[in-house]
């Protein structure tokens, strides 16, 4: 739900969007869904896990945890973790962000840092006789191919004092060399998968382009035969040819111009996180509207299909929340949650905002059925007063879906 007052300036949003997935009411079904849905591993995630488990086991260490920076610059977001159980997740998380001696410094000074949690003020409150995490050894993870670029962090845990395992600190800093080669080698392939896969859909935008002359050619064959029909005062066939054209001309029209949007789609090659940022920037250039962009996942992989759909759908909400809303705020949302994408973009206007299709212009139809094409679906919230909300939300793609799109 929104709380808008379109005079108040100093707006803000109370908390994250509510996302109720398909045939549930929201209530104690819902939350059992999110808490016991297994969390699917990506790729990069799993290349990282098995990294994790080779250095826990090379340094003699308890577990390991890595955080990646999200796309927008303003957290830090657990991708894969190694040696801890589930119910020392939780704690093994407090403990990564622990305030305490070290806290930043490893982002800060892009060096390796080792610190004693045995004594933290945590630890009075651990619930669990096993967590037996005494230090801890922070590792900068930093962009070989751009000095200086922040990529996340790697902390690994030790069941031994901080003098023992500071030994081990070359040993982790050569790994998390390692780990951000492998990171920036994953993103590097993916992106230029894409830029492949963005090729042949220009090819084919090419060659559909080309098919416009023959529709073109149709029409005039049949405007020839029109004004013969004319001349020689034939009304009947007259009526003919003229719906002839007009049908020729409205199918060229409606097809040719969604087909070729579709496939020359100018979404950035490094993919569906750096696109939206991009059609965020825009919109801050071209409007007075305050636009936040939240995404919580720090590494969203998808077929470029599902990519292009999202990047119109977005695109046009904002769009629409430019021309129609009256507001002073909007926000982007990206999430995950039970089993399903969602992609949140709302704002405080004055509500009510109705999505009517006019001639040239992708209105709530076209961004239902690209939608569907992926699976999705979308919901619009609105109230008089208090703003809109479109929200798209789809399933994962199934795990082999790099085997059936490339």
């Amino acid at each position: 739900m929104l709380t808008a007052d379109n005079a108040h300036y100093g707006f803000s949003w109370v908390r994250e969007p509510d996302f109720i997935p398909p045939d549930k009411d929201g209530g104690v079904s819902a939350c059992l869904l999110q808490e016991f849905t297994s969390v699917r591993s990506g790729e990069l995630k799993t290349l990282l896990g098995d990294f994790l488990e080779i250095i826990i086991g090379t340094v003699n260490a308890t577990a390991g945890v890595v955080r990646l920076l999200s796309p927008d610059n303003q957290s830090l977001t657990t991708i894969s973790s190694a040696g801890i159980s589930r119910e020392l997740q939780a704690e093994a998380e407090n403990f990564v962000g622990l305030d305490c001696e070290v806290s930043g410094k490893a982002a800060l000074d892009h060096v390796v840092h080792a610190s004693d949690i045995s004594k933290c003020d945590y630890r009075l409150n651990c619930l669990y006789s096993n967590c037996r995490f005494q230090s801890r050894v922070v590792a900068p993870l930093e962009s070989s191919n751009s000095p200086g670029t922040f990529l996340g962090i790697l902390t690994v845990f030790f069941d031994i004092p901080r003098e023992s395992a500071s030994c081990v600190m070359n040993t982790i800093a050569a790994f998390a060399d390692v780990m951000c080669a492998t990171i920036e080698h994953a993103r590097s392939n993916r992106e230029s998968n894409r830029l492949e896969r963005l090729a042949a859909r220009q090819e084919i935008a090419n060659d559909i382009h080309d098919s416009i002359a023959q529709t073109l050619t149709y029409a005039r064959m049949r405007t020839s035969l029109l004004s013969e029909s004319i001349r020689s005062g034939n009304e009947l066939m007259a009526a003919k040819y003229v719906r002839d054209v007009d049908d020729a001309l409205e199918i060229g029209q409606k097809n040719i111009r969604e087909l070729i949007a579709d496939f020359r789609c100018e979404i950035n090659h490094e993919g569906i996180s750096t696109a939206l940022q991009d059609i965020t920037r825009d919109f801050q250039e071209r409007n007075d509207i305050i636009l936040e962009y939240h995404n919580k996942l720090v590494d969203i992989a998808l077929p470029l299909e599902h990519e292009i759909q999202v990047y119109h759908i977005v695109q046009e909400a904002l769009n629409n929340i430019a021309r129609h809303s009256g507001a002073s705020h909007a926000r982007l949302f990206v999430d995950e949650r039970f089993g399903y994408y969602i992609f949140t973009i709302e704002d405080n206007g004055v509500g009510a905002c109705t999505f009517t299709q006019v001639e040239g212009h992708y209105g709530m139809m076209i961004m239902r059925e690209r939608a569907q094409r992926i699976g999705g679906e979308i919901k619009v919230n609105s109230a008089a007063g208090l703003g809109t909300q479109v929200q798209l939300f789809f399933p994962e793609p199934p795990l082999d879906w790099r085997a059936i799109n490339e």
